[in-house]
Parts: structure tokens; sequence; C-alpha cells
């Protein structure tokens, strides 16, 4: 049986992290509970963060906003701020797990988790999240993209915590897309995830644009070159048959229980052509 910590303040933490080395940090719990159960290896400690205060809420700061890493999905869905300048992150998050798990499941955690498939995972790529790192003695920032190495793998180091993620306030986009493919409706892992943000001129052609896949590859799945060859073309069927043969170049889907390397190929280049509709919808 692990001891389970629940520090209530940041001061508290780091002398409970010097104390135990090889403890684990959780918020929620909905992702680390399931792995212990799996893995006979048990943890020395457990840390639960989820009574430490600055870890939690939705503050704007400047042209910025800081969303706490304890902050819980459902939280987020509520907050007016999110929902009036992240609609993208909005849709992702509501796909997520059932109400149970949004309840308890956080931000931080479905981003250190780094799961290919953690539907919040695509929408903060096309934001350009930016996390804040903490521990003891240093405060620093770095981008999502570089954060999450691959599969259940992150640059945390010894000592440190996930303290938040960083959006810029007002992202230049008109058009904020999230759709997932299940093999149900809800309560689904995604087979494949498309997270968008699009500005069309009144004329239908595309002035910015960002995409990002989500179970597709060992992390969130991105293309430049993609992205370079809508910009400045006509949303139409045709630009987008032009663009999915590149998609292959940013994906390397697998085959599993759920589904085939070739399914998840196929429809990673179809939910592209959904953004046809959705700008149809917006105007």
């Amino acid at each position: 049986m692990s001891h389970v910590f629940l520090p209530p303040d940041l001061d508290r933490l780091w002398n409970i992290l010097e104390e135990n080395p090889g403890a684990l940090l959780y918020a929620g719990g909905t992702d680390l509970l399931v792995r212990l159960r799996q893995n006979p290896l048990k943890p020395p400690s457990l840390v639960c963060l989820e009574r430490i205060e600055e870890l939690h809420g939705v503050r704007e700061r400047g042209e910025e906003v800081f969303i706490g890493a304890c902050a819980t999905h459902t939280g987020l869905l509520a907050d007016a701020i999110i929902r009036d300048n992240f609609p993208v992150l909005v849709k992702g998050l509501a796909c997520l797990g059932s109400p149970p798990i949004r309840n308890m499941g956080t931000i931080g955690g479905n981003i250190c988790t780094a799961s290919p498939a953690g539907d919040a995972l695509p929408p903060l790529y096309t934001l350009d999240a930016g996390l804040e790192i903490r521990s003891r003695n240093s405060s620093r920032r770095m981008a999502l993209t570089d954060f999450i190495l691959g599969p259940g793998k992150t640059s945390l180091q010894q000592g440190e915590i996930l303290a938040g993620v960083w959006l810029n306030r007002h992202p230049p986009f008109a058009i904020h897309h999230f759709e997932k493919v299940g093999q149900r409706n809800a309560l689904a892992i995604s087979l494949v995830s498309l997270a968008a943000l699009l500005t069309v001129s009144a004329p239908g052609i595309i002035e910015r644009v960002r995409l990002a896949w989500g179970s597709v590859a060992p992390t969130v799945a991105t293309s430049a070159a993609v992205e370079a060859m809508l910009t400045g073309r006509p949303l139409s069927r045709e630009t987008m048959d032009s663009a999915i043969p590149l998609i292959g170049d940013a994906i390397s889907p697998i085959s599993d229980t759920r589904a085939t390397a070739r399914y998840r190929r196929t429809v990673a280049g179809n939910l592209l052509l959904r953004l046809i509709e959705v700008d149809r919808r917006c105007k």
C-alpha cells in the first residue's frame, strides 16, 4: 500500500518531493489509478495536487490566459473565458470520457499522461500552448510540442511539476473545429481525431490554418507542409484532395485491436474534407 500525501500548498509539496524520491504525482487520478491497478510494481508514495489552490482556475494576464494544471475538464467547459476564446478546446474537452471522468480529470493530467489519443492535446497543439514548469527554485516555460516526447513520456524532471498552461487570449482564427472518430458515439477512445483552426476570406480563400491529428503517431501529429499548401488557396474539395497525400508524411499510425493503420490513414485525410462543410455552416 503506497503512502498518499495531499499537500495544501507548494511549499509543503516541495518538502514532500524531497523527502519521497520516486513519488508519483496526480490530481484527478483518472489515468494514473487505472495504470496502477494494471501494474504490480507500486510506487513508494503518491502525491495528490488537488488541494493546491495555485494550480486551479483560469486567469487572464494581459494578452494571455493561464489555466491551472488542476483545472478539471468540467470546470473548463463552464468557464466563460475558455468558452469565449478557445472553442476548439471546448469541443475537444466535451468529447473527453464521461461526465464523471470530466468532473475528476484535469487538463494537467491529460497533458502529462501524454497519450496520442488525449482529446485535449490536438486543440492545445493548434493553439500553440505553452506550459509553465515549476520546481522549488525555478519556473520556466516551454512549448507543449517540446514537452511531450512520446506515448506516456514527457520532459518533466525529478522535483518538477506542470503548474499550468498558457494560451494567447485572442487566437487569430475565425473557425474552431474538433472532431474525433471512435468505435461508438460516446465514451470511446479516439481512433483518429483532428483539431483545426482556420480563417477564410469572404471569397473563400484560406488565409490562416493550423491542424493537429490525434491517434495517428506516437505524439500529436502536425504538418507544416499541409498548412503551407492550404494557405492562399480556396477552401474546396480540389484543394483538400491535393493536400491529403502530404498527411501521410506527417503521420505513422499503427494497427491495433481497434483499427488498422490503413483505416487511420484514410480517416485522417477524410477529416480534412469535413472542413469544407464546417466553413459552410459558419457562413
